[in-house]
């Protein structure tokens, strides 16, 4: 048996709780302006694993993207609603409640809306973290020159 302790990975070195009140919520500029993203773990831009949140409000639509990386999304709160495919098609939406954990591979086109009321996901993956809309017409990077 190896006494070799295994290297720390980013933000997880030392014992800390991150309680609900204390997560971050900021745009992220892949994000449509009403949608907030908050890391709770490690550093997403960076390689390495990371978890971040996603509070989405009611009505909110995130058009069909893809990201490089796996990741499991697990339901905080509120409905979430998720869509395989490269068209926005409100009917092959499904809802997942609290709770539910969804397993996304990589380069996989999907899309989402808070169809139902606000809803928060905590997202695990290996960064960096990548976002690529299918069109680039709602990539709301692209729409800073109105």
């Amino acid at each position: 048996m190896s006494s070799e302790v295994q290297p720390h990975q980013p933000g997880q070195e030392v014992f800390k709780a991150i309680l609900p009140d204390d997560v971050d919520w900021k745009p992220f500029p892949a994000f449509p302006p009403s949608v907030r993203l908050a890391v709770v773990v490690g550093q997403p831009s960076k390689p390495g694993p990371y978890t971040i949140r996603v509070k989405s409000p009611h009505g909110a639509k995130l058009m069909p993207h893809k990201h490089s990386e796996d990741r499991v999304y697990t339901v905080i709160s509120g409905v979430f609603y998720i869509g395989l495919g490269d068209e926005f098609d409100a009917s092959k939406l499904q809802a997942y409640p609290p709770g539910a954990v969804i397993i996304l591979p990589g380069n996989t086109h999907h899309f989402h809306w808070a169809k139902s009321g606000e809803y928060i996901t905590q997202i695990t993956a290996m960064g960096p973290l990548g976002l690529e809309y299918l069109n680039p017409k709602d990539d709301p990077r692209n729409n800073n020159a109105t």
